[in-house]
């Protein structure tokens, strides 16, 4: 784990942990502040003050939703979108809460990129812009692709659909999008790989 966070970020993981222990939060966030760290040495004039303290604490409010209606919040048709407004309040409610206790500096600033993370769909800002991409595109990953199958049940083709149609279109950097557009494209090919090994054709 010392090897992935920063030790600035190590004492708001800490505090993170305990809101992160649903929906696979915990895995999800981790994931996802690895994809920040590449994009943003891709993207060197975005702000790793601002980004990753921001996709280490995005998701901390999901902690305060019932759990039976996590699910109902998200996927390809969800019927509780209310629910995602309402996790980005509670986020920025314990996030400030554990930056300003750890005398985080820049406040306002991660805070104005958590609120919204999901909701809005264009960036006020570069470091909102890569914020958005780590924790969308960590749907393309290896990782993201597992949890989210295992949620719903879904098979590779409907993965790959949604992710083509919900995720990569709300992809707002050349490298956030260039990952998930490689990463969907080696899904496709597992999936055509599968279909000649069954039919030969």
């Amino acid at each position: 784990m010392t090897a992935l966070l920063r030790p600035q970020d190590a004492v708001l993981w800490a505090e993170a942990k305990p809101y992160l222990d649903v929906r696979n939060n915990d895995e999800h966030t981790l994931v996802a502040y690895g994809v920040a760290k590449a994009l943003l040495a891709q993207l060197p004039e975005a702000e790793e003050d601002v980004v990753l303290p921001a996709i280490l604490l995005h998701d901390v409010g999901w902690k305060r939703i019932p759990p039976d209606l996590l699910l109902a919040a998200i996927g390809k048709n969800p019927s509780r979108r209310d629910l995602v407004y309402e996790h980005e309040r509670h986020s920025v409610v314990i996030a400030r809460d554990i930056l300003v206790r750890h005398n985080v500096a820049r406040v306002d600033e991660i805070l104005a990129i958590i609120d919204g993370h999901d909701t809005t769909s264009e960036a006020r800002s570069l470091n909102d812009s890569v914020m958005k991409d780590a924790d969308k595109g960590w749907r393309t990953t290896p990782h993201g692709m597992r949890v989210i199958r295992g949620w719903y049940g879904w098979s590779l083709a409907e993965y790959i659909d949604m992710v083509s149609v919900v995720s990569n279109p709300r992809l707002l950097t050349a490298p956030g999008r260039a990952m998930a557009e490689g990463f969907t494209a080696s899904l496709r090919a597992e999936l055509a790989l599968a279909n000649y090994m069954e039919t030969g054709a």
